[in-house]
């Protein structure tokens, strides 16, 4: 057992090293394919900038379009990033995808997680995750160049849940698009797929034990997992799991990439629900999903509840998954063009 913890462990930081390397490759830490890998005139360029949120120190990247000209106004848009995603990966992607439609885009690392500040680290709880959306919306909203009355926003996985809750009660945002959406809270109280429904009591107690550790000064207790060997991830049965390792610890691997979270963030995380009072949405309303994603029923779930969105609709991807939503070209394609037309239709400006 020994050797055995010897070798997982040595496999461990060969993994971290190979993420570390990749990352180098690109000067902005993107690792998404076709990223930017130098800011040249006329082309999309990206801006990392930080920002203080709440006393916190947000870090964020701002895309700007092809030619952009900060005395024209442009249409901005809003990406949160999904679950134990940063702002390099996904979220990066579509940011950059849109900026070349003509957008002006911005993502950010949530607080406490990536390049972002707040301590303890990796805390994921849901108001936190919800006021990262509306600290977008405040700088992007004084950038240069950005007509704040166009305002949209598009979440991504959790991203996707957070930034439903999020334009409920903030109107700057005019139209809001969801990707593989996940409502986080639905599934930690009652397991991915409804599978531990018989155990929430146990684990609410075993997060308010994790809180009560942390307020007597113990050791932080974590949730999920920082990397997984190759055994493991053979052992993994559920796709949607087994394709997320392999994206964010393999494929598209970010040193700031991690799924570990704060146990006690249970506590906040199994009492919400993205779509409690979905109904105060009256911005348009657009949300995507793979045919063929085991999450696809949050989508299908939350979709009907939206009873006063201006206009809504349900785009399905034929055949793609959800994790594949995030980087297959002809999924993400689908999805890019989707989102133009309905950003085109809700965010137009006549400066462009």
């Amino acid at each position: 057992m020994k050797y055995l913890g010897l070798f997982i462990l040595m496999s461990m930081l060969s993994i971290h090293q190979t993420i570390r390397a990749q990352s180098e490759k690109n000067p902005f830490g993107l690792v998404y394919e076709g990223a930017i890998t130098e800011n040249v005139d006329g082309k999309v360029n990206i801006l990392p900038v930080r920002y203080k949120l709440n006393g916190i120190d947000i870090a964020a990247n701002v895309y700007t379009p092809a030619n952009y000209d900060r005395t024209k106004k442009y249409p901005a848009i809003t990406i949160a990033h999904p679950n134990g995603g940063i702002k390099e990966q996904t979220a990066g992607l579509y940011a950059q995808h849109l900026a070349e439609a003509g957008y002006i885009t911005i993502t950010a690392d949530a607080a406490y997680q990536g390049a972002s500040g707040g301590q303890p680290r990796h805390m994921d709880k849901p108001q936190f995750r919800t006021e990262d959306i509306r600290g977008m919306a405040d700088f992007i909203s004084q950038y240069p160049g950005v007509d704040r009355e166009h305002l949209g926003a598009l979440g991504i996985c959790g991203g996707g849940g957070y930034t439903l809750k999020a334009v409920q009660s903030d109107k700057r945002f005019k139209a809001v698009a969801t990707l593989s959406m996940f409502n986080t809270g639905i599934v930690r109280k009652n397991g991915f797929l409804n599978s531990q429904i018989s155990t929430i009591q146990e684990r609410l107690k075993q997060a308010s034990k994790a809180r009560e550790q942390e307020a007597g000064g113990g050791e932080i207790v974590y949730s999920g997992v920082d990397g997984i060997t190759d055994e493991e991830l053979a052992k993994v049965s559920t796709l949607f799991y087994r394709q997320g390792y392999e994206y964010y610890f393999r494929t598209h691997a970010h040193p700031n990439s991690t799924f570990l979270y704060t146990t006690s963030s249970l506590m906040d995380l199994m009492a919400w629900n993205a779509t409690d009072d979905i109904e105060l949405i009256d911005q348009p309303l657009l949300m995507i999903a793979g045919s063929n994603a085991q999450t696809l029923y949050l989508t299908l779930d939350a979709f009907p509840k939206a009873t006063n969105a201006k206009s809504k609709e349900l785009f399905l991807i034929e055949g793609a998954t959800h994790i594949e939503t995030y980087w297959k070209p002809e999924y993400v394609n689908q999805a890019v063009n989707k989102l133009v037309d309905f950003y085109q239709n809700h965010l137009s400006t006549t400066d462009l």
